[in-house]
């Protein structure tokens, strides 16, 4: 069924840091003028841990009732705290960090990028709005006219929203692949193109996919050279996206797909980076991706009978895996994998006639552990 090679890996061991809280003893000398010591207004107030913490001004993490400006938060400004953007018109808003949450309500005519957000990131009652979003969850509500290029790790909701268009998230800044790992976000976990219409019209269409060539900075431009922002080096180029370019839900140009799976290693990111690369630039196109924990059982499904030699290498981490498209693309993976992969445990389907078995059965399968 495929074909495969092996390789161990390291593992790291974490350790904890043990804290061991300290007492102070406070010594008196009694004479007949003392003053207790609970009266004593001189005596410095007792310090707590919570009293040390840096105060928080709520104004830090908001950006409310703005025009025509370049704002935003570089990196180190949030450190995954909460984030809340409302009542902005014709603003270009840059948020270079990860956050926890972000809101948007009642936002006109303006271009964001989003840095990466542990939890959801939800629009309502916006319009006119080109964004660059990466994410655990994606919803609208109200909204009218918006163009995403989305990283979402479940399936984007739209509710009540019209003339919505979505694109494959194409960016890149020096911090944001730390920033996906700080949010807690796989790149490799994109369902950019999934949208569940939550209020669907019969014979219409409220959402649809944004050209195949559509460039985000025609979009979203770069910060203006005066603001502060313009010591950031952002690009948009597809090659240097943190988040690989699929073609999501679009139609494929060919009948032949290749599954391609990495399982846990030392390289395993950067392997699957150097295929993607390399079956890119032989014309192969990249339909989509998972990294998902597997049981042994969950082979046995999937692999069926390359699963005995597999079962061991799911136990060390989520496996990576790739679908691949394009005349030839089978042979042409399983070239790769003997020729730059050797050493390493990667699945590759082993012929055009089950490979497409191959994919809907994997991917099938992380549909459903991931919920969607």
């Amino acid at each position: 069924m495929g074909c495969f090679f092996s390789k161990k890996s390291k593992g790291k061991s974490s350790d904890k840091e043990d804290r061991t809280p300290t007492t102070t003893t406070v010594e008196t000398t009694a004479t007949s003028n003392a003053v207790p010591l609970g009266n004593n207004t001189d005596e410095a107030p007792k310090q707590y841990s919570w009293d040390k913490r840096e105060k928080v001004d709520p104004k830090d993490y908001m950006l409310t009732g703005l025009k025509d400006v370049t704002v935003g938060r570089l990196s180190g400004k949030l450190n995954g705290q909460q984030f809340v953007i409302q009542e902005c018109e014709n603003c270009n808003i840059f948020v270079f960090d990860h956050s926890a949450t972000i809101t948007i309500d009642d936002c006109v005519n303006c271009r964001i990028v989003l840095g990466p957000v542990k939890g959801s990131v939800f629009f309502r009652d916006c319009k006119d709005i080109k964004c660059v979003v990466a994410c655990q969850q994606f919803r609208t509500r109200d909204c009218k006219k918006m163009e995403v290029f989305l990283c979402c790790a479940t399936q984007p909701i739209i509710e009540s929203s019209t003339g919505m268009k979505f694109g494959c998230f194409q960016y890149f800044y020096p911090e944001l692949g730390f920033h996906f790992k700080d949010a807690g976000l796989s790149i490799f976990n994109n369902n950019w193109s999934n949208i569940h219409d939550f209020t669907p019209v019969s014979g219409e269409n409220n959402w649809s996919l944004l050209p195949e060539a559509a460039a985000v900075l025609d979009f979203v431009p770069a910060p203006d050279p005066e603001s502060e922002f313009k010591s950031v080096r952002i690009s948009a180029d597809p090659a240097r996206s943190i988040v690989p370019l699929t073609k999501g839900g679009r139609r494929k140009d060919s009948e032949e797909s290749c599954l391609f799976v990495f399982f846990a290693g030392e390289y395993t990111t950067a392997n699957a980076r150097r295929l993607i690369d390399e079956v890119t630039a032989k014309g192969f196109v990249l339909i989509q991706t998972k990294e998902v924990s597997m049981r042994p059982e969950d082979v046995k499904r999937v692999f069926q009978n390359s699963a005995e030699d597999l079962v061991e290498w799911i136990t060390k981490g989520p496996v990576i895996a790739l679908e691949l498209n394009g005349d030839g693309v089978v042979d042409a993976c399983k070239n790769i994998a003997s020729e730059m992969f050797s050493g390493t445990m990667v699945f590759v389907s082993d012929n055009k006639n089950t490979s497409s078995r191959d994919v809907d059965s994997f991917f099938n399968f992380a549909d459903m552990q991931m919920g969607l």
